[in-house]
């Protein structure tokens, strides 16, 4: 069994176990070991091989009793526990709770109530009103319930970048050391930054590709050799990602990654052009059409013999970028080096890891020159959000740090205001003219109808107190579809206020996605690029944001956060 397979046998037992109603510790430990198998660099099976229990158990988060279990499983490839717990609580049950809002309190009940045990039969429960006539439900309970079916069917088993750009640079580093390799690259969707990412592509130039196969198949990340071959191996990994590893001559490596990293239509778009020139565009050469080829040891060669500039990975989803390079209209994309200040970021004020001072001298550290400290406001109680008083508190120790910290950075005093579900915001607008900046954004009431959630927004951005609206949908990645909002109305509304939207650099957030993103700037509107940082380490973030920029087609001139501290101070006084 792989590390995730074993890991989700785990989570399974946790699950059941908390439908049940088992004691909490119980349940935390099995989700414990599912979450340390899903990230350990070791697969499970080879430790076990080595040392048998005694190795399993010196695995951080793996007790006596699981490592019983672990042993048991790749004994057996069952677990007499898990066996005698399906029979108590059908393992269908534990399907239901990946229903959005649906926890294991109100699934025992409709199991016990209604037979409930499968998503079908709960949404049938659900479409025949019986959901609502049970204690604690209703009828906006039972339609959050059909809302949460649907977007299961939406969900795309995709790998959020922030998980496989990550995971890839390891892949890449191991294989550049291996003995006459020229060149490494990541291709497909990960090398254009899309959001989310399916099995891993990636090329390597070397004359002898039977060194890199070994390496790439016999690595012990590697859960299953999926096939192997000389100019192609695939591999699937301990936790659960799969990738492909193609390997080219050195002087046909410029072809290989152009056709690898696609998109399709972009690919589409310059075999046209080949071909109105003569030639016919293949992963392997430039073919003219007597036969002989024109080989492309670099990326840059391919775009040059076809009359183009070479377009940069991010634009290649035929949205126009191929008539810009043959118009000379590519723009300079923004860069990670041209973002010098983070507007949003949280302390231990809310939820956030470290003090006030030590993420200014993190945010020092990484070379920002303005950090604002956008902490939560009340009603995000979950979050430990600030009232009115704490507020006033939290500008004491603002104070105190701007001292410390002289003109190294300029330090602002904000909020991260939530916009409540009715559409009031959290805090008067005495309190929010006393703010050096406030960010408003959504976290509660995500399904209500299109009409509502946009209004909430509406009323945030025409309050003139209101300088940013961060994450607007408050989706996550990869399945959580964000709120059904009228964007149009929003840009319009952004654009006659000059209130920035944000594109969150969490790589579970990116959001303003990169469609909305190209959109509103091409009306005007000024975008901003934070971190959202709640950690020294999120600050790191931040080239997830950008490359959300560059797949906008984004220039440092529309970015907020190239500006220098002078200018943004300014921005702000003129914004009052």
């Amino acid at each position: 069994m792989t590390n995730k397979e074993l890991a989700d046998t785990f989570t399974l037992i946790a699950n059941l176990l908390e439908i049940k109603g088992e004691v909490i510790y119980k349940i935390l430990a099995y989700r414990k070991a599912a979450e340390t198998l899903s990230a350990h660099p070791r697969a499970a099976k080879d430790i076990w091989q080595e040392a048998g229990i005694k190795g399993l158990k010196e695995i951080s988060g793996v007790g006596p009793a699981i490592a019983d279990k672990i042993d048991e499983l790749l004994n057996t490839g069952k677990l007499d526990f898990l066996e005698k717990l399906k029979a108590e609580v059908p393992e269908s049950l534990a399907g239901l709770l990946q229903v959005p809002d649906l926890g294991p309190k109100k699934v025992k009940m409709f199991y016990e109530q209604l037979g409930v045990a499968s998503i079908e039969q709960l949404k049938a429960a659900a479409e025949g009103g019986k959901l609502a006539e049970l204690p604690g439900m209703g009828k906006k309970s039972e339609e959050k319930i059909l809302v949460g079916i649907e977007s299961l069917s939406r969900r795309s088993g995709r790998t959020p970048l922030g998980d496989a750009l990550p995971f890839a640079g390891q892949q890449i580093a191991l294989l550049k050391k291996v003995k006459g390799v020229k060149a490494v690259e990541a291709a497909g969707s990960l090398r254009r930054r899309r959001d989310t990412v399916g099995d891993l592509d990636i090329l390597v130039a070397a004359e002898d590709s039977e060194p890199v196969m070994e390496a790439f198949t016999s690595q012990p990340l590697v859960a299953r050799v999926l096939g192997k071959g000389k100019t192609k191996s695939s591999v699937e990994f301990n936790n659960g990602m799969r990738a492909q590893v193609w390997v080219h001559p050195p002087a046909r490596f410029g072809t290989a990654i152009q056709y690898a990293t696609g998109s399709k239509d972009h690919n589409v778009r310059l075999r046209e052009i080949a071909l109105d020139q003569g030639y016919s565009l293949s992963e392997h050469a430039l073919t003219k059409e007597d036969g002989s080829e024109i080989l492309c040891a670099k990326e840059e060669e391919v775009y040059k013999t076809l009359g183009l500039p070479w377009i940069p990975p991010e634009l290649r989803e035929d949205r126009g970028e191929v008539k810009a390079a043959q118009s000379g209209n590519l723009p300079k994309l923004i860069a990670e080096k041209d973002i010098i200040a983070d507007l949003h970021s949280h302390t231990t004020w809310s939820d956030g890891k470290l003090s006030i001072l030590e993420m200014a001298e993190a945010a020092i550290a990484r070379g920002r020159k303005t950090l604002a400290i956008t902490d939560h406001s009340h009603n995000l109680g979950i979050a430990n959000g600030l009232s009115v008083e704490r507020l006033k508190e939290q500008r004491k120790e603002i104070t105190a740090a701007r001292k410390k910290l002289g003109d190294r950075i300029l330090l602002l005093h904000g909020i991260e205001m939530e916009i409540r579900a009715d559409g009031t915001l959290d805090f008067d607008d005495e309190t929010l003219a006393w703010l050096d900046i406030v960010i408003a954004s959504l976290h509660v009431g995500m399904r209500q109808p299109r009409e509502k959630n946009t209004l909430r927004i509406l009323n945030a951005i025409n309050n003139p107190h209101v300088d940013i609206i961060a994450h607007p949908t408050n989706r996550l990645l990869p399945d959580r579809l964000g709120s059904d909002l009228d964007m149009e109305a929003i840009f319009a509304a952004a654009l006659a206020n000059g209130t920035v939207l944000e594109i969150n650099s969490n790589p579970s957030r990116l959001d303003l996605d990169d469609v909305h993103a190209r959109l509103a700037a091409e009306l005007g509107i000024p975008i901003t690029i934070n971190t959202d940082a709640h950690a020294a380490e999120h600050f790191d973030f931040l080239s997830y944001g950008v490359a959300t920029a560059r797949r906008a087609w984004l220039t440092k001139g529309q970015v907020v956060n190239t500006w220098k501290p002078e200018k943004i101070q300014a921005w702000l006084k003129k914004r009052g």
